[in-house]
């Protein structure tokens, strides 16, 4: 009766706001180096530009938010199984499970759309469309960087190399789309010292990088249909983990499984990682057969010999695949796009009627233009080489009243396999519990997977995890994990056989709505070769790195919110221990339609292994990770004003200041000055 006067059709709400950066921190409130954050916020902003139709979102599409427990996600297709179609997003508050606090982090991401609204011919929706935007954006740093600074020589009389271009960064994208309809876009960008320049020669089109696609849904038996750049996830990862995909963090339970997404359009504007062609899902009964071809460039490093702006030619070689997406030297633009990668693949996946059975295979095949040959090294020696690879895969998801169990089995040309199973379970409304085990050989090549682990590619691994949330209290939510792997052969820096551990703990408290505080302790401990280098013999030793966390949140009302953040670390290997600490002030304030986002902090590192990470506010659907090393000062000032209903503008102006130091950073991107000030203006238009 309380939702009768909303109307008896599905009605529209509007959407919340999401702050990119609290909703990370919420899950990554510590974060690393070894974790890819520029794909983390691109992927959670196609989440957040496409929300799901709580009336037609599958399980795996709801799971992918990471917020719902097993518990939850059972409840809420039990109820709409029982209820039929939800009349309004704030229905969400009569599903058992669902508490206040989860129905407002869902809120961003979920709507209930008007069932009529598909009716309309194609076209007159896709200009009416609300859901489109141009976003323009430019950025630079305000010092001059040594790339930027007249060329000098070397001791051989050689010109030593300078950026081509300006220090702007430019960026510009487009798009319009409407969740399981239909999706068209694309994005242009420019980094800082790249030249805007047309040279085909050089594949340089004025813009460094240009992405494009379209795609359409839901179009009969077709449910994915798209042409241009995409990528792909199926299974847990092994051959296919693009999207919204996380590992270790905060977020203890939810974030070790990945879901089967399909096919994704792809609007990032990094230049690796992505598919250009087409691909295509058809259902029949049970059934989800998708089928996929991609033929684009990739950036390739040459033999020293073989370096040219020209490129390759003939049948020379390759060191390495890059995917920095950098071409502001004349040995970078040598690099862009010298090989072609040819990918063909396919995947099949069975759900049954009751949905609590899934079960996948995935085949494809890469073959490069000119074969892969790496420089020789011990670490390397079990690493791709030659001109073609194929993979093949089997997954399986059961559900099990609240358990889910989940894994995929997988094999390479070369005979390695790479195997990852594990459950989540909530083994009461206040208790989950997840189990994870992975296995990677050293010689499994897997160019596009992104399943769970330690490293940053899955190989030579081997590692089980354990995953604990505790509810004791209404206000009180505890979390931890225990992580345990081994390395069987050598890696980088690391000359012998190696292991190591991670654990982590959080404790957070939120007395009230607009209050929450927590603690966090994360410790991770690896072998790698000896600090102090004085023996012919490279030895292992342990490296300990301990961080800690304290962090309180404060909203006075709408007009004013405030984050103190203190955090610390100690790092121990063969030469003794060291520290650093880092402590922040954020303060937001709304006055009418400006908003104002600043902080001021504090920071002082004995060396680059204690460096501090901290989340900063930037400018929308972009992101801030800086790294405070040294002793110092740092400071922004972010501006948010909308000039009109389709139009908003954001300035951004962040400074660093350093006290005992006289130049920042290294190579070209040296400053000469103790200071470096970074200035960013956006402006987004709807139409």
């Amino acid at each position: 009766m309380l939702l009768y006067p909303l109307g008896s059709t599905a009605q529209e709400h509007p959407r919340k706001e999401i702050n990119l950066d609290e909703f990370i921190q919420n899950l990554f409130s510590q974060p690393a180096d070894d974790v890819n954050y520029e794909d983390l916020y691109e992927s959670l902003f196609q989440l957040y530009t496409n929300p799901l139709d709580l009336n037609a979102a599958t399980r795996d599409e709801l799971a992918a938010t990471y917020m719902l427990s097993e518990a939850q996600l059972n409840a809420f297709f039990a109820y709409r199984a029982q209820n039929g179609s939800l009349l309004s997003v704030y229905e969400l508050q009569a599903v058992p499970e669902f508490d206040l606090t989860t129905i407002h982090r869902l809120l961003p991401f979920v709507e209930v759309r008007n069932p009529r609204a598909g009716s309309q011919p194609f076209w007159q929706r896709l200009v009416q469309e609300p859901n489109n935007y141009l976003l323009l954006r430019y950025g630079r740093v305000l010092e001059r960087k040594k790339g930027f600074s007249p060329a000098d020589t070397n001791r051989q009389g050689e010109v030593n190399p300078r950026y081509l271009g300006d220090p702007g960064q430019v960026y510009t994208r487009f798009r319009v789309s409407h969740a399981r309809d239909f999706s068209f876009g694309f994005t242009l960008e420019k980094d800082a010292g790249e030249a805007v320049a047309w040279q085909p020669r050089t594949r340089r089109y004025l813009s460094d990088f240009i992405s494009f696609h379209g795609m359409l849904e839901n179009r009969g038996r077709w449910k994915k249909l798209v042409a241009g750049d995409y990528q792909l996830q199926a299974g847990q990862g092994l051959l296919l983990g693009a999207g919204f995909v996380m590992g270790k963090g905060a977020e203890t339970i939810t974030t070790v499984r990945r879901n089967q997404l399909g096919i994704r359009p792809y609007t990032s504007a990094m230049e690796s990682g992505y598919f250009r062609g087409v691909a295509a899902t058809y259902a029949l009964g049970p059934f989800d057969l998708t089928g996929f071809y991609s033929g684009t460039r990739r950036d390739a490093a040459v033999p020293e010999e073989a370096d040219t702006v020209a490129g390759l030619a003939g049948d020379e070689s390759i060191r390495s695949v890059q995917g920095t997406g950098y071409h502001r030297t004349a040995r970078e633009i040598a690099a862009k796009g010298n090989i072609r990668e040819g990918l063909a693949g396919s995947n099949v996946t069975y759900r049954n009627r009751a949905n609590t059975l899934q079960l996948g295979a995935t085949a494809l095949l890469n073959r490069y233009s000119v074969p892969l040959v790496r420089k020789p090294s011990d670490y390397n020696g079990f690493e791709f080489n030659g001109r073609d690879n194929w993979n093949v895969s089997l997954s399986y998801s059961y559900l099990w009243q609240n358990v889910n169990l989940f894994g995929e089995v997988a094999r390479s040309k070369s005979g390695g396999a790479g195997l990852v199973s594990g459950l989540i379970a909530s083994l009461t409304p206040k208790v989950d519990l997840t189990l994870l085990y992975r296995r990677y050989d050293r010689h499994f090549h897997s160019f596009y997977g992104n399943a769970f682990g330690e490293n940053t590619r899955n190989g030579n691994e081997h590692g089980l995890y354990w995953g604990l949330k505790i509810i004791p209290l209404r206000k009180v939510t505890a979390s931890a994990y225990y992580d345990q792997f081994r390395f069987p052969w050598l890696k980088y820096r690391v000359d012998a056989p190696s292991k190591g551990y991670e654990y982590l703990f959080k404790l957070a408290w939120q007395p009230t709505k607009t209050t929450g505080l927590y603690a966090q302790f994360r410790e991770e401990c690896k072998e790698i070769n000896q600090a102090d280098g004085k023996l012919p013999v490279d030895f292992l030793a342990a490296a300990r790195r301990r961080n800690w966390v304290l962090n309180a949140d404060y909203a006075a009302g709408k007009c004013l919110s405030l984050q103190t953040r203190v955090q610390g670390s100690h790092y121990r290997q063969s030469n003794g221990p060291t520290r650093g600490y880092a402590i922040m002030q954020d303060v937001q304030v709304t006055a009418g339609k400006l908003k104002v986002s600043t902080r001021f902090a504090l920071f002082d590192t004995e060396d680059y292994d204690n460096r501090q990470y901290a989340y900063e506010k930037d400018v929308l659907y972009a992101f801030s990770l800086p790294a405070y090393n040294g002793r110092g000062t740092r400071q922004y000032l972010l501006l948010q004003y909308p000039l009109g209903r389709r139009l908003d503008v954001w300035l951004r102006y962040a400074r660093t200041q350093l006290r005992d130091n006289k130049t920042i950073s290294s190579g070209l991107e040296e400053i000469e000055a103790p200071h470096k000030s970074e200035m960013k203006a956006q402006v987004r238009m709807s139409f």
